[in-house]
């Protein structure tokens, strides 16, 4: 059974080398207790890994595209093999002449497939896995080329330099927000341009509304109410690396947990679908469903929430995001699922992967 997204877009090349959600926000919503059982949806593989500080039964990782499954097995095998620092390198959060070697270490535990996707592109190895997606270069092309057009180099500094609310507001308002800033987002954060070089036309078919103006409002969010200082993904994009915050699976603080747990986690190429008509009724207690329900029309998404409420157990729950296109609950799943707007609302004012509109918590009935 396909997924609808499946039919119209790509699926071969890295999109994602990185999970761009705040899986701190994740972790928070779906933590209702150790020895549950997950399904995540698999990506670069952060966020399924961070499911498994919750101690579960087994998180199931799911995608369409070979190439993210790639990228998981990948960081299961260094947590089997490397140290967090070596962790780090392999990712390119720390500088390294030699991840070559660290990927040699960590080789023997890849599948066939995913050993012959590395061995093919171990110029994605040398630059730090964590830059090798189709996004990531878009963010480079941004930070190298745009940036430098808007501010000096001073000035993004800057930027993480303003430990209270009030002095990001005055450094927002004086030195960043100049008219530069403003037309290079617009042109740059488009529909249109983002399309073509950061994710899939496809991806926007069910986006009303200007996208730019819509991304730079929580743009300004992050860079105001929160702390940029503090904030992993404005690093990167910034910066091309971590400074010295990291997203949740890469925190040393969660490194020996995440490796005691890591037979935990398995994976498989497939739509949520082919995997809800496997699975059965009430055999999973949690979901991270990322943004998915962005990619479908509201009939395919109402048709998949119902397929993933019969699959739950009472007092689970389901999570994810809204960027561009708004997807919740409809009233006619009243009675199955409960929206916990309250929790909801306050992960959300926390969420430093700034770009979506709404984080969504939902629990079975």
């Amino acid at each position: 059974m396909c997924s609808e997204i499946e039919s119209r877009a790509e699926f071969s090349e890295i999109r994602y080398a990185q999970c761009w959600e705040d899986a701190d926000i994740l972790v928070e919503a779906l933590n209702t207790g150790a020895g549950k059982t997950y399904v995540s949806i698999a990506s670069a593989g952060d966020n399924s890994l961070s499911l498994l500080t919750l101690k579960p039964e087994r998180v199931i990782a799911l995608d369409l595209n070979p190439s993210q499954i790639a990228c998981l097995e990948l960081r299961v095998a260094a947590f089997k093999k490397l140290n967090h620092g070596e962790l780090l390198e392999l990712i390119g959060s720390r500088d390294s002449n030699n991840r070559r070697d660290l990927f040699s270490r960590c080789e023997n535990l890849l599948s066939r497939d995913s050993r012959a996707f590395w061995n093919s592109h171990l110029n994605n190895i040398d630059k730090g896995i964590g830059n090798a997606g189709k996004f990531e270069k878009y963010f480079r092309i941004f930070r190298t080329r745009i940036i430098p057009l808007i501010h000096s180099g001073r000035t993004i500094d800057g930027l993480f330099k303003n430990p209270d609310r009030e002095s990001r507001i005055e450094f927002y308002d004086k030195k960043w927000n100049n008219w530069r800033w403003r037309l290079m987002f617009k042109i740059f954060f488009s529909r249109a341009v983002m399309g073509r070089m950061g994710r899939d036309p496809e991806f926007f078919k069910y986006v009303e509304g200007n996208v730019a103006s819509r991304i730079l409002s929580r743009t300004k969010y992050a860079l105001t109410e929160l702390n940029p200082a503090e904030n992993p993904y404005i690093q990167w994009i910034m910066k091309g690396t971590h400074l010295d915050v990291f997203p949740h699976a890469l925190r040393e603080s969660n490194f020996d947990l995440i490796r005691e747990n890591i037979d935990k986690i398995e994976w498989h190429l497939m739509p949520l679908e082919e995997f809800l008509a496997k699975e059965g009724a009430n055999s999973i207690d949690s979901y991270n469903l990322s943004d998915i329900f962005e990619y479908m029309s509201e009939e395919n998404y109402h048709k998949l929430l119902g397929e993933i409420i019969e699959s739950g157990r009472s007092g689970g729950r389901i999570a994810y995001w809204n960027m561009l296109v708004p997807r919740s609950r409809p009233k006619s799943m009243a009675g199955l699922l409960v929206p916990l707007k309250d929790l909801s609302d306050e992960l959300f004012v926390k969420d430093k992967a700034f770009f979506y509109s709404r984080f969504v918590v939902e629990e079975f009935a």
